[in-house]
């Protein structure tokens, strides 16, 4: 069975502190966000600094933990439209250095760091992107995990289940639909019970414009294997109590506005769930940024079975649709 651990994701212009099983959260703000603004990307010459260190091919090694994440989260990224996150090695250090202080305080789950505590390198994840050399006025952002089971998984399914697990939650599944271009992975592993207890942390970066053909979505058309629910995330989702399913983000540029005023997913024998629908203006938690908007389902899905979704909106006022199917597999968040 999984330990409880804390996880947070933070994201733009917030800050929250989130308790997951396993999984990560949002929120953001002085744990995540740059000196500058955030809003509508950054000039060209932060952009050219803040690209500087990345890497054409990634530099994880071959079956590590660090490789099967960041090839996940790129490969359910491109499935869905969007962009694939190019890995930064100053990010890898700051994501690596966080993980590393994760363990080194006993396999504690934060996005923030206190000073002084073993392997302290910076408050917030964009602190600590800038202690290893990443401009200040380019967003950086990032979301920290805990995994455990009591059996002994390959570094791939570790890298794997964490992103999985990510994925399930409404104010975290950001990682799989923000329009940012960089990324930085570190892990860390400590026992518990005899087990590997396995840290993860994500450094996210640099805010862009990544579509001109209206909102994407994640999931999308032909995603399958994401989680069927999400054991729990607080601050706990509205209407929610409890275990909920997968959401599902409809995510534009960083300057748009996208709401979502209906949702449904029908099964595959014709049951109909209404969707809660999240939006900037109406998230209660305040971690839902004008350009993305969230549905999910107040209760569990099924695992392993297929959900045509239907949603309506508008995108910087103007309406549009969106209709897909995609697939659970049996992963609990």
């Amino acid at each position: 069975m999984k330990k409880n651990m804390q996880v947070t994701l933070t994201a733009l212009a917030i800050a929250a502190s989130l308790s997951l099983s396993a999984c990560g959260g949002g929120g953001g703000g002085n744990s995540g966000s740059s000196s500058g603004s955030t809003s509508s990307g950054t000039s060209s010459s932060s952009a050219s600094t803040a690209t500087s260190a990345n890497v054409s091919t990634p530099q994880y090694s071959a079956g590590s933990a660090q490789l099967a994440a960041f090839s996940l989260l790129n490969q359910e990224r491109q499935q869905c439209g969007f962009p694939a996150l190019v890995e930064n090695t100053q990010l890898d250090s700051a994501a690596a250095a966080h993980a590393q202080y994760m363990s080194a305080n006993g396999g504690t789950i934060t996005d923030t760091e206190v000073s002084p505590s073993a392997g302290f390198t910076g408050d917030t994840y964009a602190d600590r992107a800038t202690h290893f050399g990443y401009p200040q006025n380019v967003y950086v952002g990032g979301v920290s995990g805990g995994y455990y089971t009591n059996a002994t998984l390959t570094n791939t399914q570790y890298g794997q289940n964490l992103v999985y697990e990510w994925l399930g939650g409404v104010y975290h599944v950001a990682i799989a639909s923000w329009p940012i271009t960089s990324v930085g992975v570190g892990v860390s592993q400590i026992s518990f019970d005899g087990f590997p207890e396995i840290q993860g942390s994500l450094s996210i970066a640099n805010l862009q414009p990544m579509t001109t053909s209206g909102p994407l979505t994640f999931p999308c058309q032909g995603t399958t294997g994401i989680a069927y629910q999400e054991a729990a995330e607080s601050p706990a989702p509205p209407n929610t109590s409890g275990a909920f399913g997968t959401p599902v983000s409809v995510t534009g540029n960083p300057t748009d506005t996208v709401v979502l005023q209906t949702g449904t997913m029908t099964d595959t024998s014709g049951n109909v769930i209404s969707l809660q629908v999240l939006n900037s203006s109406s998230d209660p938690n305040k971690l839902i940024p004008a350009f993305e908007a969230v549905a999910y389902p107040a209760s569990p899905l099924s695992p392993n079975t297929t959900y045509t979704v239907a949603l309506s909106g508008t995108y910087d006022g103007t309406a549009f649709s969106r209709s897909f199917t995609f697939t659970t597999g049996n992963v609990i968040g």
